[in-house]
């Protein structure tokens, strides 16, 4: 499995995620930028994402939902910050309300780097989420993100393996 650590940090607001790729950093950052490869990775296995929306360029906005196993959506959005071919990017992604990506105030957005760094011929990838509070980070702690994430990353392995 990709994900070699998982750590988060009340008192900083951060959840970190690393994970090692046997491909290097251009062909990992392919999946981010090709909206139909990160629909096969964004998301558990039990809730596959659409991207509807894909500018992964500064400024950009991504909007997605993820389906359950029983046709349920979950809507979300990624706004981009900065992009850096192919060693990352920065975005912020939160929860969104409805079919028109209306952003959800109730639930938290965290801000997010992304970056894929050489590491003995593979891809380090190191995902940070920051939030606003201690007490938003929970929530997506509560929410099962660390589970999520986790199996959404480990699914990058066949799919840069293929």
């Amino acid at each position: 499995m990709p994900v070699t650590n998982v750590s988060h940090d009340l008192d900083a607001r951060t959840l970190t995620i690393v994970a090692d790729f046997a491909c290097p950093p251009k062909r990992l950052w392919e999946v981010y930028a090709d909206p139909r490869q990160l629909e096969r990775v964004w998301g558990p296995p039990t809730h596959p994402a659409t991207f509807v929306d894909h500018d992964l360029s500064p400024g950009g906005r991504m909007n997605y939902y993820m389906t359950s196993p029983e046709g349920e959506k979950y809507y979300g959005y990624w706004e981009v910050d900065s992009v850096d071919e192919p060693n990352g990017f920065t975005f912020d992604d939160g929860f969104a309300l409805d079919e028109a990506f209306t952003k959800n105030p109730d639930l938290p957005v965290g801000k997010n780097v992304f970056s894929f760094t050489e590491r003995d011929g593979g891809t380090r990838a190191t995902f940070v989420s920051t939030y606003p509070t201690a007490e938003a980070l929970q929530t997506v702690l509560d929410m099962g993100v660390v589970e999520g994430a986790s199996s959404a990353i480990n699914q990058i392995d066949d799919l840069v393996a293929a």
